[in-house]
């Protein structure tokens, strides 16, 4: 996992370097465009307002929702991805903190109508991805919705088709999401695949 020095690096060249990525159809990238844009749609026909969006990055998804209307909360541990993503969207409330220990206290009892995850919660461990999800449930609306987008799986067999696929792209140190693995942990997920190598994870919070 890159520290947050690392990411600041990065900032300036992330966006192209997806773009280059993705438009090869490789991992870990392929499908990119098609996970963004799909957490987007489902956002904007189920009339979301209130975003939180977690490790925003440069902001690819959260300028989208600004430019709807959407009032974007957003989370990110890199000072200088903040800089940017401030830049595209200057009336965003965006706070530097490190999601790997949950969610920042400063969102108080704030709730919204989406939280969304994308290509980030692969930086966590199980058992850090289970509170920041249960953080972020806490923080939804009734009805609301977690949109986890990322490099994803339906189960190990697919995980290690990509692997072999991938070869010495594969980055061993990130710990990707299985369906079967959250779903023991949270049985309502419900998974989408998107590309060999990427999907979105969809829980709704309901009383």
């Amino acid at each position: 996992m890159r520290n947050q020095n690392g990411f600041d690096q990065w900032a300036d060249e992330y966006e192209s370097f997806v773009k280059e990525n993705e438009n090869a159809e490789t991992y870990p990238f392929a499908g990119y465009q098609k996970v963004i844009g799909t957490i987007f749609n489902t956002i904007i026909e189920n009339h979301g307002i209130d975003i939180l969006d977690v490790g925003f990055g440069t902001g690819v998804l959260a300028k989208r929702l600004y430019d709807k209307g959407c009032h974007i909360t957003g989370v990110d541990f890199s000072k200088r991805m903040i800089e940017i993503a401030g830049e595209k969207m200057p009336r965003a409330r965006l706070i530097q903190h490190d999601f790997s220990a949950g969610l920042p206290s400063e969102l108080g009892s704030q709730k919204y109508d989406a939280v969304t995850i994308t290509y980030a919660i692969h930086h966590l461990t199980m058992e850090q991805k289970e509170k920041l999800i249960n953080d972020m449930l806490e923080h939804l609306k009734n009805n609301g919705m977690i949109l986890i987008g990322d490099v994803a799986f339906e189960d190990q067999n697919a995980m290690d088709q990509c692997a072999q696929k991938a070869g010495d792209a594969w980055d061993s140190s990130e710990m990707y999401l299985t369906a079967d693995e959250l779903q023991k942990h949270f049985p309502q997920a419900q998974f989408h695949k998107i590309s060999y190598c990427s999907g979105i994870f969809v829980i709704v919070h309901q009383k």
